[in-house]
């Protein structure tokens, strides 16, 4: 029995102790601040851990292997560090600036360290080699400034040769950047962005660089984007893990840039899967048939309520409910929300209900904005980490949905005028 005692607390000491830690120096302001680590499974945002503090340290232990990118978010100052990974520990220093935002941000991890510098290489090649390039042809070659010129530009134009096996990841990231630079799409066929979908190895879903490379991708297909799409989606198989990610980040990109013809093409194709789907791909499949019209809203449990006894949507009782997600630091719900407001009195003498779910995360910010409209508001305070995109698939702000007396979406309008034409208010 003692011997299985032992093997079990090894085994417990195995599962509970971090793989490695994120160590963040911060200032004053912000200790104590909820703050999340995330690292990601292509554009999607995945929890990886909560902080906590000694002294003014913010440290977040990952339980797992992770390599690839990740995000420390900072609720209080609603901003984040991003920074990568290679299942090791990462230390760094944060400030805030005069707004409270984070601000000079360094490294004191190697891995990190040379993923800035390289980082700062790739944008002084894309910026200022063709400029030095162009500006060495109006000097002799026997002038001093020429020989400067010729001496930065070949530093510039030469390769990181720490990026080699000790930083796999970093390798991969500066290899592949081409396929996430709008510059670079002229030199490329679509061929070899199947190829770097398909071949690519497990650092592509954790690397961020799939969306962009994906849009890239749409962008050379576009004399037949279906046509593009398909033949893509054939290469990668959608009975594979790679392949449904794909899809799920497409079905976003065809949502956010209202390609509806498009989303709604992928999405049919999606539901009809037979296979097993994976969890990125369910999550997209379900936010989206949440939220077709005809669908019943997911009710929502108010966080934060502002002019509102009920605790959730579906205790809000009236004949239509305005549903809009909106944020006080939206400037196109700065524009609109007003008004709607205009309008507010003659809405409810119809008995509609203007019910407004915020991304922010400042808590005064909010309630400030909040106070202003008469209507019921409410929000996590998590900003675009907070549940309601997931929820109710919201990729932009200001999103409306119109709802019956049963909560089934009976109209998604694009923009306020559109919600009041709807419901014939004048």
């Amino acid at each position: 029995m003692k011997k299985m005692f032992l093997a079990g607390a090894v085994l417990f000491s195995v599962l509970t102790f971090a793989q490695f830690e994120v160590k963040v120096s911060v200032p004053s302001y912000l200790s104590g601040s909820d703050a999340y680590l995330y690292g990601f499974n292509g554009s999607k945002e995945i929890l990886l851990a909560k902080a906590k503090y000694q002294s003014n340290n913010a440290v977040f232990k990952v339980d797992k292997k992770y390599i690839g990118m990740m995000r420390a978010f900072f609720q209080k100052s609603n901003s984040s560090i991003n920074m990568a990974s290679e299942n090791q520990e990462v230390k760094v220093s944060v400030e805030v600036d005069s707004k409270n935002k984070i601000s000079n941000v360094v490294f004191q991890d190697a891995t990190n360290q040379l993923f800035a510098t390289d980082i700062e290489q790739q944008k002084k090649q894309e910026l200022i080699l063709p400029a030095l390039i162009q500006i060495k042809d109006y000097y002799k070659p026997s002038e001093a400034f020429y020989k400067s010129l010729e001496t930065e530009i070949n530093l510039l134009s030469g390769n990181h040769n720490s990026l080699d096996d000790s930083h796999p990841f970093l390798d991969f990231y500066h290899k592949n950047q081409k396929y996430t630079s709008q510059e670079k799409t002229s030199e490329l066929k679509s061929q070899d962005y199947i190829n770097f979908f398909s071949k690519s190895g497990e650092y592509l879903e954790t690397s961020t660089m799939m969306k962009p490379a994906l849009i890239n991708y749409l962008n050379v297909s576009k004399t037949n984007v279906e046509a593009g799409v398909d033949k893509l989606l054939e290469a990668v198989n959608l009975e594979t893990p790679r392949g449904q990610t794909i899809l799920s980040e497409l079905i976003d990109i065809f949502n956010t840039y209202s390609m509806d013809k498009l989303k709604d093409k992928y999405l049919k194709e999606g539901n009809n899967l037979k296979c097993t789907i994976n969890d990125r791909l369910a999550s997209t499949l379900k936010a989206n048939n949440n939220t077709i019209i005809g669908a019943r809203m997911p009710n929502n449990i108010f966080a934060n309520p502002v002019h509102t006894s009920a605790k959730s949507l579906y205790d809000v009782k009236a004949s239509k409910k305005i549903v809009v997600f909106w944020s006080s630091t939206c400037s196109h719900c700065e524009a609109e929300l007003p008004k709607l407001l205009e309008k507010y009195d003659k809405l409810k003498a119809q008995n509609i209900e203007v019910i407004a779910l915020s991304l922010d995360s400042n808590m005064d910010e909010f309630k400030g904005k909040a106070n202003i409209y008469p209507w019921i508001s409410a929000s996590e305070l998590k900003g675009w980490y907070s549940s309601y995109g997931d929820t109710y698939n919201i990729n932009a702000t200001p999103t409306y949905f119109v709802l019956d007396s049963n909560n089934v979406i009976v109209s998604k309008p694009d923009h306020v005028g559109d919600v009041l034409d709807y419901l014939k208010v004048n």
